[in-house]
């Protein structure tokens, strides 16, 4: 397993993180879900991400029981805060002091530990004063509960408020979550060069695109049983926007550069991800262990010139460079 460093920051991570987003909890039940994070820990992982909105907490209590028994100082476990939980209510989402502070105490809970190397803003709060967050968020690591900030899904200008702010404080802001693979480059134009700057990594998830770029969905074929696109306690809905025939034509064509390159069309897309210098791990999810092994063994590859070139020029066409499309969202539209 590859090891690199967060952004600038001294905390070493996997290149592969493994993430338990629509798996834990929800998709996969809890012994597979077990045997997925064992397998993670056989092929090297020690990168492990989650949330606490995930399977409305659930996910976070599957992990921490999946890591129980294992050396604490030799695993990095990311969570974050911001999206509803608990019933709901006016106070539990959104980055105010207050849910911050009570969410982060129920993250060591459930993931039993004491604390969690990296917190992250899993959106920005419109309705918070980012002082505020900050403040909270240096709070959090002065009292030992996380060693490290990040955010998630943040625009290069709120990425650049919130860091300044976080160096204010003194506390370490080391990095962003945002969606990115060889389809959805929306962090390219922006918030890269940002987060060059200011010595900030990016931890991405869905390099995969939630299992299109496998290669495994064909258009006018059945969808593959069990796969995200059949799941309908939250997949399917998630990846829809990639199920058009024209991505799946697309990503067939990457099948013979995949092929040339000795690796599979999932190992090929991570190291497509992982080649970025600004990107310092890439999530991947599981809900059979064999995946995790498929995903890991693309830590390390370095793809040349000529594939990378082949690949942009089959993807071209359906590529989204908009940085416009990063995934904001109001604190208003959570209580719809």
């Amino acid at each position: 397993m590859e090891i690199r460093n967060l952004g600038n920051s001294g905390l070493k991570v996997s290149a592969i993180a493994y993430g338990n987003w629509l798996t834990h909890g929800s998709q996969v039940e809890e012994d597979a879900a077990v045997a997925c994070v064992r397998q993670a820990l056989d092929e090297g992982i020690t990168t492990f991400d989650t949330a606490d909105v995930y399977a409305n907490t659930r996910a976070e209590s599957v992990l921490g029981t999946a890591l129980k028994g294992e050396r604490r100082a030799g695993l990095e476990i990311f969570t974050k805060v911001y999206w509803p939980t608990g019933p709901g209510a006016h106070n539990d989402h959104g980055l105010s002091r207050k849910h911050i502070m009570e969410s982060i105490d129920g993250s060591l809970q459930r993931l039993g530990t004491d604390y969690v190397d990296l917190y992250q803003a899993h959106r920005y709060d419109d309705e918070t004063p980012l002082e505020e967050t900050m403040e909270a968020f240096a709070d959090v690591v002065r009292q030992g509960k996380a060693l490290y900030i990040g955010v998630s899904e943040w625009r290069a200008d709120q990425i650049r408020e919130g860091h300044r702010l976080a160096r204010e404080l003194r506390i370490p802001f080391v990095s962003n979550q945002p969606q990115y693979n060889l389809l959805w480059r929306v962090i390219e134009p922006e918030v890269v060069p940002a987060s060059e700057e200011l010595g900030i990594g990016q931890v991405v998830f869905s390099p995969i695109a939630q299992g299109v770029l496998t290669g495994k969905y064909v258009p006018g074929q059945p969808l593959p049983e069990g796969s995200r696109a059949t799941d309908d306690k939250g997949g399917a809905g998630m990846i829809d926007r990639w199920m058009k025939d024209d991505v799946l034509e697309r990503v067939q064509l990457l099948r013979p550069i995949a092929d040339g390159a000795g690796l599979t069309m999932a190992q090929l897309a991570v190291a497509w991800v992982l080649q970025n210098p600004n990107v310092s791990a890439a999530i991947v999810g599981a809900s059979r262990p064999e995946q995790v092994t498929d995903n890991a063994r693309a830590a390390g590859v370095r793809l040349d010139e000529a594939t990378m070139k082949a690949i942009d020029e089959v993807v071209e066409p359906i590529v989204v460079r908009d940085p416009e499309k990063t995934q904001q969202v109001r604190r208003r539209d959570l209580m719809k």
